[in-house]
């Protein structure tokens, strides 16, 4: 991937906050090139000091069960993604003058001179399936590439590693840009706005504004959502190199510079010679998988950032033939009695169920968790004429049904309280019951899942089994998809 500075991080003092994924990436890396790393984190359990002692061998200090301290002598903080800005950690860096900085940083300036370009992606939804098209377009065009960041390997790795790319797929989180002043991408997207991780940022404007990083320094495209003015507005705020274009995606038939649907067709009037009146084919809606709404913008924005680095249409095309969704994204698990059984634990936020609701004409809706402090009165408001009925599971389901009730009083309610073992097959009876020949029984939570799983797709899997053993019960056939 090109020579490197090592000489510059030798005998710095580095603290890397965080025992996580990341920050072992880090805490190796550093030390490989001669950096003296400290390791802190709050936890103190057996995986930990199982960690640490790994870390040990390779000269790592770690100390556990203090991360508020800031280590004696530290030059530069490397902090996991998931670290708040108020930490008092960070307190202690900002009086004592210590940068803070993320693995996404420290990953930009190891990167050689003839490193790959990176084609960035972030948005409140959609961005690992984005990245993911995206890598897969990549590939149909023979192109070396991975899907990197925010998801499988840890960057840091792959940029130090021996493989040698073309390009990158970048998935990045606001986390990881807040992290990241130095990031300059060849070209970017952000597929979307909504609120989340308010907690974090403090604010919507907050959380706008890291996202908005993502195109600070772009070369050739900022790509953004038609249908979400926010993110245009991240274009027309972001300090770009000259001769950077903004290039919109849109369900509907794109305005010049822009990348559409047109009679079921995915075309492209950005990368196109006279695109004020030509329009180039990539691929049609059948071609994306699954191809619902939300998922072809997916797809057009992966498209765009394809594009803009070059690939003809027909790898757009071929890599989303290719591209298969991971588990618990809108999956169709079984039709059971002419009803179908849709997967979509991953959406895990209001503006994810709202897209996923939106895939489908007539939903038995099984929906609760935990809310992380978000409001469901517009979900449900632009939701409500779709729904044949609602399942309620989960520590704040009473947030939700609150907004039924406001909005959408008619549609028959059942609140489970119970939260053991067998709550998700009680669920899935339950949808079963109100739904109708043709209807969909759609998991799409709107809520974190920690209440009563370990993550969204312990969730999906509960789900998956729920709808197995319904359907064996009925004697229908499982063919999964």
């Amino acid at each position: 991937m090109g020579s490197r500075q090592v000489t510059s991080w030798q005998g710095k003092n580095i603290t890397v906050a965080g025992l996580g994924v990341s920050g072992i990436s880090a805490a190796r890396a550093l030390a490989g090139l001669g950096a003296v790393v400290t390791v802190v984190d709050g936890g103190d359990s057996e995986g930990h000091r199982a960690r640490a002692a790994e870390l040990a061998e390779l000269g790592v200090s770690v100390r556990l069960g203090d991360a508020q301290t800031l280590p004696e002598g530290t030059d530069l903080i490397v902090t996991s993604p998931g670290w708040k800005p108020e930490s008092p950690l960070f307190e202690a860096a900002a009086k004592a003058g210590v940068e803070v900085v993320g693995d996404v940083e420290i990953a930009w300036q190891l990167r050689g001179e003839d490193a790959a370009p990176w084609l960035a992606i972030t948005g409140t939804n959609g961005k690992t399936t984005t990245t993911q098209m995206l890598a897969s377009i990549l590939k149909a065009a023979g192109l070396r590439t991975a899907a990197v960041g925010n998801i499988g390997t840890p960057i840091i790795d792959v940029v130090l590693g021996e493989q040698q790319y073309d390009v990158l797929a970048v998935e990045l989180s606001s986390y990881q840009l807040h992290w990241a002043p130095s990031l300059r991408a060849h070209s970017a997207a952000v597929l979307n706005l909504a609120p989340d991780h308010l907690d974090w940022h403090g604010s919507m404007e907050a959380y706008a504004a890291d996202k908005g990083r993502i195109y600070e320094g772009n070369t050739v495209a900022c790509v953004y959502n038609v249908a979400d003015p926010a993110t245009e507005k991240l274009v027309e705020n972001a300090d770009v190199e000259e001769g950077c274009r903004a290039i919109g995606f849109t369900l509907g038939a794109p305005g010049p510079s822009m990348l559409g649907v047109v009679d079921g067709i995915l075309v492209d009037r950005a990368f196109v010679e006279n695109r004020q009146k030509n329009a180039q084919e990539l691929a049609h809606v059948e071609d994306v998988n699954p191809p619902a709404p939300h998922n072809i913008a997916n797809a057009l924005a992966a498209a765009a950032l394809a594009r803009a680095f070059g690939v003809e249409p027909r790898a757009v095309r071929d890599g989303l033939r290719d591209f298969r969704p991971d588990a618990h994204r809108v999956a169709h698990v079984a039709d059971v009695a002419e009803v179908t059984y849709v997967d979509d634990s991953k959406a895990t936020n209001t503006h994810a169920a709202e897209a996923s609701l939106a895939a489908f004409d007539t939903v038995v809706w099984i929906a609760g968790g935990l809310a992380k402090g978000a409001t469901f009165d517009e979900l449900v408001q632009k939701s409500a004429k779709r729904l044949r009925g609602v399942v309620l599971i989960g520590a704040d389901r009473a947030l939700i049904a609150e907004a039924l009730a406001r909005h959408a009083p008619e549609v028959p309610v059942v609140d489970l309280e119970r939260t053991d073992t067998g709550a998700m097959l009680a669920a899935v009876r339950e949808a079963a019951r109100l739904a109708e020949p043709g209807d969909t029984v759609l998991l799409a939570p709107a809520c974190a899942s920690m209440d009563m799983f370990a993550n969204y797709n312990k969730r999906g899997d509960a789900f998956a089994d729920a709808v197995r053993e319904l359907a064996a019960g009925s004697g229908a056939d499982t063919a999964r998809a």
